[in-house]
């Protein structure tokens, strides 16, 4: 080993053994810090980027993706439940490309319009239609699949064949299976988005030929009645009522104050949906009618003989005795009008999920809405509810007195845990204050002693005791005393005390090794001085 380097773990060793143990523990911990950083710094600056390779993806297609990943040994993660894979960033394009040329993912090119495709021209009929339903259902499906909270979704369609017979024409229907994601279920809105999506996307089919299924069989929408039926119209009437409820609330808030009313509403929506025709038809004496005819018949003559008896027994006439004579007319007029009517006709659909009934009960604290007039009250209530009697809507407003044992119970729970986290939070920053404090005091403490000890150091008489060899074979520079160098020692030295001129040798040599540029000057300064000034 080279001399320098040698001198130099000379000197670290020297140093290190000053260390007290408090000093010793904390340059172990710094160095242990020091390590332990530039290891964590090492790894995150080797740390690849990782990049989205695909999302979305199903249960086979992850499985798939992942083999071929592994088997050219590039790192990847998981993320999204397993339906995001990430890969690092400088071979995301090329992976993507690799598993394209692959067939991966298959759910994302197996189906839709790619199926036109590869059609061949002498194709039937028959072919073309069922390639194009596939078609159109394989979009559908991969449109589905892109909301939100679904995994997997499969669209059915049965489109009736083209008829001349309007009798005999039907509409077409869907049905549609989601499978969501774990943990993800779908909401009435989504539910109402995959019903307009499919039937906006077909020719001819409204939102109520819509069935939409989960993966647990539960069934979201049914066709004919949509998806205000079944677990889907107590969502919707849940709906209103919260709205409804939210409404009055509002209005009671600033006037009783918040805790001091409570408000039910009960709300019936219908399931079915009707159709209304009403005609109208009206006229005025003032319009001119559309046609008009008249018929006139007019006769006249010359009167005859009159009757000249009455019939008798065997159609024998019985002279009356009596006969009249003179001239005869006749007079017919008719007419037929056409008049102008106005005629109006309206068709009311009413769509299904209309309120036929509901009611509203509001309660009111007997202290806070005491100068409060009910009668306006219910007024504001029932506007604000949309209350409307004629279909049989009731509504309730009473002043009651509340039982507030409850409210004041959990208010003073309440007060009891804030202030019971705030004395934690206040004892854990005394906590982590006192160990900051007991830190610093320790680094202080270990400055401290560590710049006493470089004090007594310098401080420290140099005590050349051992060097009698080098004052009796070299001259001593001026105002250098030798029998200084020479301290008296005590006569007969003890056998159980170390030998003294070792002990001054180490110290000599742990001087050397603390201040050796001192050390040097003085033996620069005894070899250069002048030799009439050496002293034996």
């Amino acid at each position: 080993m080279p001399a320098p380097l040698q001198s130099v773990i000379a000197r670290l060793q020297a140093a290190v053994r000053q260390f007290s143990i408090a000093q010793r523990t904390f340059a172990v911990l710094a160095v242990a810090a020091l390590v332990l950083g530039g290891v964590a710094l090492s790894s995150y600056l080797t740390k690849p980027t990782m990049g989205p390779l695909f999302s979305g993806l199903s249960g086979a297609d992850a499985s798939a993706i992942v083999d071929q990943l592994g088997s050219k040994g590039i790192k990847y993660q998981l993320a999204d439940g397993g339906s995001t894979i990430l890969v690092p960033q400088d071979k995301l394009y090329a992976e993507r490309i690799a598993m394209a040329a692959a067939g991966l993912p298959a759910n994302k090119s197996g189906a839709g319009y790619s199926l036109l495709d590869s059609m061949p021209v002498t194709a039937s009929e028959f072919q073309q239609k069922t390639t194009y339903q596939r078609a159109l259902e394989g979009e559908l499906a991969k449109t589905v699949g892109a909301i939100d909270g679904v995994d997997q979704a499969t669209v059915q369609l049965a489109i009736p064949d083209d008829s001349v017979f309007v009798e005999k024409k039907k509409d077409p229907t869907a049905s549609v299976f989601v499978r969501t994601r774990t943990g993800a279920t779908l909401s009435n809105d989504q539910v109402q988005a995959i019903v307009h999506l499919v039937s906006a996307g077909i020719q001819g089919m409204t939102p109520t030929d819509v069935a939409v299924i989960d993966a647990s069989g539960k069934v979201l929408s049914a066709v004919g009645t949509g998806t205000t039926s079944g677990p889907m119209s107590s969502g919707a009437t849940t709906d209103y009522e919260a709205r409804v409820q939210q409404a009055v609330q509002r209005i009671l808030d600033p006037l009783v104050g918040a805790g001091n009313s409570a408000v039910t509403v009960t709300a019936q929506l219908g399931t079915s949906s009707s159709q209304t025709t009403t005609e109208t038809f009206s006229a005025t004496p003032t319009t001119p009618p559309l046609a008009s005819s008249t018929k006139t018949e007019q006769y006249s003559g010359a009167g005859g003989a009159g009757a000249a008896g009455v019939l008798g027994p065997d159609n024998i006439a019985v002279p009356s005795g009596s006969s009249t004579s003179g001239t005869g007319s006749y007079t017919s007029t008719s007419t037929d009008v056409t008049n102008s009517v106005n005629k109006s006709t309206q068709v009311v659909t009413t769509p299904p999920g209309g309120v036929q009934r509901q009611s509203v009960s509001v309660a009111v604290d007997a202290k806070a809405g005491g100068a409060l007039d009910m009668t306006a009250l219910t007024q504001a209530i029932s506007a604000a509810a949309g209350i409307d009697p004629t279909r049989g809507d009731t509504i309730s407003v009473q002043r009651m007195a509340f039982d507030t044992t409850s409210a004041q119970n959990a208010a003073t729970a309440l007060a009891k845990a804030d202030a019971a986290t705030a004395a934690e939070k206040k004892q854990s920053m005394i906590k982590q204050a006192a160990i900051a404090g007991a830190v610093l005091l320790l680094v202080v403490f270990l400055i401290v002693l560590g710049m006493r000890r470089s004090r007594r150091a310098r401080r420290e008489a140099l005590d050349l005791g051992s060097l009698t060899a080098v004052d009796e074979g070299f001259d001593l520079p001026d105002g250098i005393d030798g029998a200084a160098l020479h301290p008296v020692l005590p006569p007969g030295p003890s056998p159980l005390l170390p030998d003294p001129r070792a002990v001054r040798r180490e110290e000599v040599e742990a001087m050397a090794d603390e201040q050796p540029a001192e050390v040097a000057e003085l033996l620069r300064g005894w070899l250069a001085a002048p030799s009439s000034g050496r002293r034996r």
